[in-house]
């Protein structure tokens, strides 16, 4: 069990899945910081008139120590103490203002990045969602974008604030006493120098972190979810997923102590810096101060400069190494996503369909979901307007595949696919799936209530509309007995209502997206006999005038079908009405006599 357990662990990602390997580059973060330039060009004069500021308490000191106290001034006094306070005063006001507009930067940015990346993932093929977990996605939607925002408000001006303020106070320590201020950056280079080789090791470290917490976030989205929870508690899992869980963070807890580590030696010494610093000051102002050439005011303003601005700064930005590298990471994740080709939406010279007729063929078309697997081979067929086309076949024959290819949520390998005698590759996305509407086995509701969910297939829908729509999907009585009616929340996934309820929601909104053609794979499959018999008439009335591609085992939609078509292993093999095929005794009179004989519902033709 546990050999089994640790393969789990170790096989969490789908090696199909597409990837990006790219470093960061720094033209493309500073990218996004460039529609908002202006406030943080004010971030920027903020942060150098603090800095400027914070060297006054500094001056005034040794002026108090040489000046006003040695000659017994006390208006000098009160005058240094009162710039002193002022300074202090002015600068909290500047920080004020400074807080407003990092966030006003940090948050746009986030804002900008967490739109543009759930946009190109809406915008990404099937493909990459039946080959990444969500839990990963949902981690890079969430968290790395959340840490940006602590790149952006945090480290960055971080980095900023410490690199202007040792560059003011060097500024102003060798204008005022050069040979003291040479003392002062004589520990510096050793300050600065491993911060490379340190920072190059923390990256590799913090990226390896990065993918662990996609695990934890893919292992606790799995089975946290309404479905996930069901099955583990069905089967008895609790333990061995406690126990998987443990494993995992126990990986995530060994990076980050080994992180924890990186440069640990670099970091003491940078600490021991801070100390040796002064100490050499001391010994040479002290020197310079017993042969009269210094006064002591300077020296203690020097010993304040370098304490609380020089080696102070150096050190933040030594120990700010760990959250550079966790940021560079966090852009890196963010990139690689965006860098991912999203669905080919429109072929150069696409054109826009008008208004749909509804005419569906297919012209040799061959598909496989991947190389190593044909689904489809050399399918020809044609539905014309308006008339009902029913798909039959045993388990993996195709029939689900077949009504991907139509809205084009993949395209085959071969052949065309035809809408109104248009290749679906030539026509813009928007203008083939205004038209088509799907209801498929496993229905999806969001987290709202019914009325939300209804209008996602026509968000201008009138209340008479939806309630027409949900009577013709013979839902509506359901609903009206409900406490809240139409402004009943369906629960995660739509689980307070029952499977068959949700299918008949889900029948309901695409009624209201009126569509052109109709895709209906295995719609009534959730629903029980009295409940299918109501929603058949009702189908049966939407169906006309609507080109119809049905996917049912049941056979009470396909004996009224105009055309059947039989697949067995990817091919058309029979196509002809219900009543045709039943007196051809071929695959399908073997089908309805093995799966349907016992249904007293069904008639031969």
């Amino acid at each position: 069990m546990m050999g089994g357990g640790h393969l789990m662990w170790g096989n969490l990602y789908n090696p199909d899945k597409p990837r990006v390997p790219r470093r960061v580059e720094w033209r493309r973060i500073g990218a996004l910081f460039m529609p908002y330039w202006r406030p943080q060009s004010l971030v920027l004069a903020c942060i150098v008139a603090s800095s400027s500021l914070g060297l006054v308490p500094g001056f005034m000191t040794a002026q108090i120590i040489d000046a006003a106290i040695p000659k017994r001034n006390f208006h000098l006094l009160i005058v240094d103490l009162a710039v002193i306070v002022a300074s202090a005063l002015v600068v909290g006001a500047i920080g004020v203002a400074q807080g407003y507009l990092n966030s006003l930067v940090g948050e746009g940015i986030m804002r900008d990045i967490r739109t543009n990346l759930v946009s190109h993932l809406h915008r990404m093929p099937i493909s990459f969602f039946t080959g990444t977990k969500t839990g990963e996605i949902m981690n890079r939607v969430s968290n790395d974008v959340d840490n940006v925002d602590n790149v952006v408000t945090g480290t960055l001006t971080q980095i900023i604030t410490n690199v202007v303020m040792i560059a003011t106070t060097l500024v102003a320590m060798f204008i005022w006493n050069w040979r003291l201020a040479l003392l002062s950056t004589a520990v510096v280079p050793l300050m600065v120098l491993p911060l490379g080789p340190v920072g190059r090791r923390m990256y590799q470290v913090r990226r390896r972190t990065r993918e662990q917490r996609d695990q934890i976030e893919s292992i606790t989205q799995e089975t946290l979810s309404i479905s996930g929870i069901t099955l583990i508690k069905s089967f008895a899992r609790e333990a061995f997923e406690s126990k998987r869980f443990y494993g995992v963070g126990t990986m995530l807890m060994d990076l980050e102590i080994r992180l924890a580590m990186v440069g640990r030696w670099f970091l003491a010494s940078v600490t021991a810096m801070v100390v040796i610093g002064p100490v050499i000051v001391w010994l040479g102002g002290g020197w310079m101060a017993i042969e009269h050439q210094l006064q002591i005011g300077v020296i203690v303003a020097f010993i304040s400069f370098i304490q609380t601005r020089l080696y102070g700064s150096a050190a933040t930005l030594a120990g700010i190494q760990v959250q550079i590298v966790s940021a560079l990471a966090v852009f890196e994740r963010i990139f690689e996503y965006l860098d991912m080709k999203t669905e080919p939406y429109d072929s150069p010279g696409a054109i826009a369909l008008p208004e749909i007729r509804g005419d569906v063929a297919f012209e040799n078309v061959t598909f496989g979901y991947d190389e190593r697997r044909t689904v489809l081979e050399d399918v020809c067929f044609e539905v014309k307007s308006g008339q009902v086309a029913a798909f039959v076949g045993p388990t993996g024959a195709g029939k689900t595949t077949i009504t991907h290819l139509v809205p084009r949520l993949y395209d085959p390998q071969e052949g065309r696919v035809l809408v109104d005698g248009h290749d679906v590759r030539a026509v813009t996305l928007d203008s083939l799936r205004r038209d088509i509407g799907v209801v498929t086995q496993e229905t999806y509701l969001f987290h709202d209530t019914i009325e939300s969910n209804l209008r996602y297939g026509n968000p201008q829908a009138t209340q008479d509309e939806i309630v027409a729509a949900a009577t013709a999907a013979n839902i509506h009585d359901v609903i009206s007995e409900l406490p809240d009616g139409y402004n009943t929340i369906v629960g995660e996934r739509g689980h307070k209502l029952s499977g068959g309820e949700r299918q008949r929601l889900a029948i309901a909104r695409v009624l209201l997206k009126d569509p052109r053609i109709l895709i209906l794979d295995e719609a009534t499959s959730a629903l029980d006999s009295h409940s299918e018999a109501a929603i058949q008439a009702a189908l049966e009335r939407v169906m006309r005038g609507r080109t119809s591609l049905v996917i049912a085992h049941r056979l009470s939609t396909v004996i009224a079908a105009d055309v059947i078509f039989v697949l067995e292993r990817g091919r058309i093999v029979e196509r002809g009405s219900h009543a045709d095929l039943l007196a051809r005794g071929g695959p399908y009179a073997r089908l309805y006599r093995k799966q349907f004989r016992d249904d007293p519902r069904i008639v031969a033709g």
